[in-house]
């Protein structure tokens, strides 16, 4: 059976049409005799679009009850048993209630694709996986519904359903998106101008990436080889060389002259490995290319036109550019080199030709020993040349009547590649020319003289000289090949334990520079930074008053580059200086690539320390977005109800009751508690973040305090079940504090626990600490949650405003902690969630422990300690516009901060 086709109108808000949209066209096609039905359509109210589901069949919701409430979500096997021809389902990302058929509705959908249904579905931008933290880092509200950008990649069709920011904040303030008293919330925070055009940016750009993926994956499979300029792409071409930096900086200006155009830099390296650019250069140039946004490839190939321009056609770029040739007029005699070849074979990409300084200096081939053998080789075959030759000659004396010439050329030139194998080519050109003398003097006739009477003969020698010569240098390269095919080998496995160095986390500055002393058997390695104040001199170098040491390993580090055997300048201000045995050129640019990493990791641990002073600012900026997020309801709704039943009551035209003026007054007064409430728990939690809620500690019995706690809840007290032991020790802790904490924290376990269940309170002792314990047998919070629960403004499950600013939890464990014990949760055996109160066990005979009092009790928050009478609620009286513990009178419900309106909604 074929697989269905999926067809996603994308968006870059909500608000701007997308299930319009794909309603209209299912009403297309339905016209069209297609049979169309609708799976899923949330229409959130909008009177337009909920006319267009008149006329399209809808498929049944699947009903589901979650936490007592009832939901309704995709029957996929009701759609699927339909089988019609397509299927209309919204919101790609949405997360299924548990207990459905799958987790994520894009899985529902994938099920219908694959029984041969084509789906026509809608997602915003800011549920795509990829961008989800940009979205967040825009908007400042983070987005915990996602769907997998393949999910979306795949789909065979994505239609953007574009609309500009103003045009949607019109819409949204005609009430065509919002209800109207969310319409001045939303378009102050989330559909800010700003934050409604960068997400359309992004879209837009999302869109082309895959529409540049389509059209990739089509020359493909037409085998179109040549460029389209269908998007700009500048290709730069990196040799490793000094002149990289200002190839890369004239490649990026432009691309900048097109908006969206895309940098990327290219170095082509050897197939044998052997010969290359100065990777430390390499580095920094790669480095400069991600700075300014482009992104940096390497290719192998012998042939580097040819291998420049298949790069460039994969990638459809459309300029490339390439530094003017460095090589000297003779070298361009013999050869047209890189430029001039991959302009000739160019044919669509424009090539530009850029100068800078290097030009015709010669190519800056990375210095090597000129001897490919060792100096001890070296002396042995130059022995061999000496010694050998002449006994040689020695041996064959005799045999000059019997042996012709060509039988002693033959032993001689043996000899000779004896001499190049030991001892290299100068041994050899040298025992080669040698060896045609004593030719020439004992076995060619004339003997015993240079002259030579046969012109075959002479023939024969000259043939000798060079081919020996050929010999020794093929015998030379060889050898020298192999040592850098060595050198090489041992250069990568230093370079590949770098990088595993690097994988494995271990990239902090000393730990390189420590990896790098080890490696190459230095006294001291020290990172060194020019002072910002002491500027550049040219006579800094050899100033230790100029640097300061960033960071070092082993002995005596230096403290000026100068002061260095070896140091290597890692860029304007940082250099890298070696202590110890002199270091060849080799070696060298291994070091080169280690301080090349030595500054990603100083970098690094800047940016990381720069994140962390700025994460106290974010904290507190994430805190006040979401605070005016969580309370613009909560802070509304009461203050529009008691300023309705106030001027109700103040009505002339209107003869109330007394039963009608009773409820009026009594609705304003529960409105006024309500925000009472509300901002009691802000103006507490402030004081915890600040450190300043004083806190008066004091012997406090827990089978006195958690009654009056549950009897705070109102009717919900009836579903709470109190077992705590008569022989229980008092506790340290402030009775107002406790009764709170334990109000807060009751009424969440309340709130989450199903019916026909009751919620325990039981409490026991620990060694010196007494734990109350919280029972629910609600859903529970999975572990990995745990934290989670207790940040403020926080409800797991992504709930909406409307049942308190989640201040509930946080607020209890602040003042738990405040007074010296500990709000922990736990599972409940069985199923559900235990929350645990620690406290310490008052100590007998004592008020209160010297350790338990924290600084600033009896300061104006609550009043010192004081007697504890039956029924009171702490020391001193609550009087008026004193929020500490006391006897509960009038505007006693402060106290109850969070127990219903005020947080805790956590799961």
């Amino acid at each position: 059976m074929p697989r269905g086709r999926l067809r996603i109108y994308l968006g870059a808000a909500p608000g701007v049409g997308k299930t319009y949209a794909m309603l209209c066209e299912g009403h297309r096609r339905r016209e069209r005799g297609t049979d169309v039905v609708i799976g899923l359509v949330e229409t959130h109210g909008r009177a337009r679009t909920a006319e267009l589901i008149a006329g399209l069949e809808i498929v049944p919701r699947m009903t589901l009850r979650h936490r007592g409430a009832t939901f309704t979500e995709l029957d996929v096997g009701a759609v699927i048993a339909r089988r019609p021809k397509v299927a209309l389902i919204d919101e790609l990302a949405h997360t299924n209630v548990p207990g459905s058929r799958n987790v994520k509705r894009w899985q529902d959908i994938e099920e219908i694709l694959d029984a041969g249904i084509d789906v026509i579905s809608t997602v915003n931008i800011q549920h795509l996986e990829s961008i989800n933290d940009v979205v967040q880092q825009i908007t400042g509200v983070p987005q915990r519904e996602t769907v997998p950008d393949e999910v979306v990649r795949r789909a065979d069709q994505v239609e953007l359903v574009d609309m500009s920011a103003e045009a949607l904040r019109r819409r949204m303030a005609h009430g065509n998106v919002y209800p109207p008293e969310k319409v001045d919330a939303a378009l102050s925070n989330y559909f800010r101008v700003g934050n409604l055009t960068a997400l359309r940016e992004l879209a837009l750009l999302w869109l082309a990436d895959k529409v540049d993926e389509q059209l990739g994956r089509y020359r493909a499979d037409h085998g179109i080889a040549e460029t389209w300029e269908a998007r700009e792409r500048v290709v730069v071409a990196l040799t490793g060389g000094p002149e990289g930096d200002t190839l890369i900086r004239r490649a990026a200006r432009i691309a900048d002259r097109t908006k969206g155009a895309d940098l990327l830099a290219v170095h082509v390296t050897r197939a044998d490995g052997l010969a290359g650019g100065d990777p430390a250069l390499l580095a920094r140039q790669r480095a400069l290319v991600e700075s300014m946004g482009g992104t940096y490839h390497q290719v192998v190939g012998d042939d580097v036109p040819r291998a420049l321009l298949e790069f460039a056609r994969g990638v459809n770029a459309t300029q490339l550019v390439l530094g003017a040739s460095r090589r000297g007029r003779i070298a361009q005699i013999f050869g047209r080199g890189v430029g001039v070849e991959t302009t000739a074979m160019s044919g669509a990409i424009d090539v530009h030709m850029i100068t800078h300084e290097q030009v015709k200096k010669g190519r800056e081939r990375p210095h090597r020993s000129r001897a490919a053998l060792t100096r001890r080789r070296r002396l042995a075959g130059w022995a061999v040349a000496l010694t050998g030759l002449p006994l040689l000659t020695a041996v064959l004396i005799p045999f000059r009547d019997t042996l012709s010439l060509p039988s002693f050329i033959l032993l001689f030139l043996t000899t000779v590649v004896g001499v190049a194998l030991i001892g290299g080519m100068w041994p050899a050109i040298t025992a080669a020319v040698a060896a045609s003398l004593l030719l020439n003097f004992f076995f060619t006739p004339p003997t015993h003289t240079l002259t030579i009477a046969d012109p075959e003969n002479l023939f024969a020698l000259v043939v000798f000289v060079l081919v020996a010569a050929a010999v020794s240098l093929i015998v030379d390269v060889a050898a020298r090949r192999t040592r850098e095919a060595a050198r090489a080998g041992a250069d990568a496995e230093i370079l590949s334990a770098l990088a595993g160095h690097v994988l494995r986390g271990e990239a902090a500055v000393p730990s390189l520079l420590a990896r790098m002393r080890e490696t190459f058997g230095l006294v001291s390695v020290t990172l060194l930074e020019r002072r910002p104040e002491a500027g550049q001199r040219p006579d800094d170098r050899s100033d230790p008053a100029s640097w300061r040491i960033v960071a070092g390993s082993g002995g005596k580090p230096c403290t000026c580059p100068d002061a260095a055997g070896t140091d290597v300048d890692i860029d304007g201000d940082l250099v890298l200086a070696a202590r110890g045995r002199l270091l060849d050129a080799s070696e060298r640019r291994v070091i080169e690539a280690f301080a090349a990493q030595v500054a990603v990791a100083l970098r690094q641990e800047r940016l990381e320390e720069e994140a962390e002073r700025a994460r106290p600012l974010a904290e507190a900026d994430r805190m006040r977005t979401a605070l005016l997020a969580a309370v613009s309801h909560d802070l509304r709704t009461p203050l529009a109800a008691a300023k309705a039943a106030v001027e109700s009551l103040r009505a002339t035209d209107v003869e109330w009751s007394a039963r009608d003026r009773a409820e009026l007054l009594e609705t304003a007064d529960e409105s006024l508690a309500k925000l009472d409430r509300l901002v009691a728990n802000l103006l507490d939690m402030s004081r915890l973040q600040a450190g300043v809620l004083g806190v008066a500690a004091q012997p406090v019995a827990v089978e006195e305090i958690v009654p009056r706690a549950v009897d705070d809840l109102g009717p919900l007290a009836g579903e709470v079940t109190i077992d705590i032991p008569h022989d229980l020790p008092e506790v340290v802790a402030d009775p107002a504090l406790l009764e709170r904490v334990l109000a807060n924290v009751v009424a969440n376990a309340v709130r989450y626990t199903p019916e026909g269940e009751r919620v325990l309170v039981t409490a026991s002792r620990y060694g010196e600490r007494a734990e109350i314990r919280i029972i629910d047998r609600g859903p529970g919070v999975p572990r990995d949650s745990y934290d989670r629960i207790f940040l403020p403004f926080q409800r797991l499950g992504d709930r909406d405003n409307h049942s308190g600013v989640g201040l509930g939890l946080a607020l209890a464990r602040g003042l738990t902690e405040v007074m010296g014990g500990e709000l922990t949760p736990d599972e409940t055996p069985g199923g559900g969630l235990t929350m645990i109160v620690t406290l310490p066990i008052a100590a007998h005979g004592d008020d209160v422990p010297a350790d338990a009092m924290e600084p600033g009790g009896g300061s104006e928050e609550f009043g010192g300690p004081g007697p504890r009478g039956p029924g009171s609620r702490g020391a001193g009286s609550r009087g008026a516009g004193s929020r500490g513990a006391g006897s509960r009178g009038a505007g006693g419900s402060a106290g109850l901060a969070g127990s219903r309106e005020g947080g805790g909604d956590v799961r």
